[in-house]
């Protein structure tokens, strides 16, 4: 096993921060907005084409990464305390299918050794757009 395959051997838990950082395959699909109806049971979260304002829509990746906590009140901190909470992560996402013991898809980076291999499945949202151009009212809208 090379270095690469950590993912296969470790549980979340034992991941260096690299490591963990690596898991991301940038798909971006987690910087989209959602929107939740209803309650218990019956709680739905709905997922839109429209991005945080520092998601670069052609890479996946966000443009200030290292502020974007400062930048963005609403962005969320994942961490291998609270992944395990976090079901409006997307289902393709590795942090929430090493969660629950899934295998990575072959098109994830780790898998098939290619940063270009998530454009090239078409994970990525297509047609996003900025939240700063929407207004929040629309967003039903941009469900997807």
């Amino acid at each position: 096993m090379s270095e690469t395959d950590f993912y296969l051997t470790k549980r979340l838990c034992e991941m260096s921060d690299a490591e963990w950082e690596a898991l991301c395959d940038g798909c971006g699909k987690c910087c989209y907005r959602k929107f939740i109806t209803g309650h218990g049971k019956n709680t739905k979260v709905h997922f839109t084409r429209i991005a945080c304002d520092l998601l670069d829509l052609k890479t996946g990746r966000c443009s200030d990464y290292e502020n974007r906590f400062k930048k963005n009140k609403d962005c969320s901190r994942l961490t291998k305390n609270n992944v395990g909470r976090c079901d409006w992560l997307p289902e393709t996402c590795a942090y929430r299918l090493l969660y629950y013991k899934r295998p990575l898809p072959d098109w994830h980076p780790l898998v098939s050794g290619s940063s270009d291999s998530v454009k090239e499945a078409g994970v990525m949202i297509k047609n996003g757009v900025h939240e700063k151009d929407v207004s929040e009212d629309d967003w039903e809208d941009y469900e997807i």
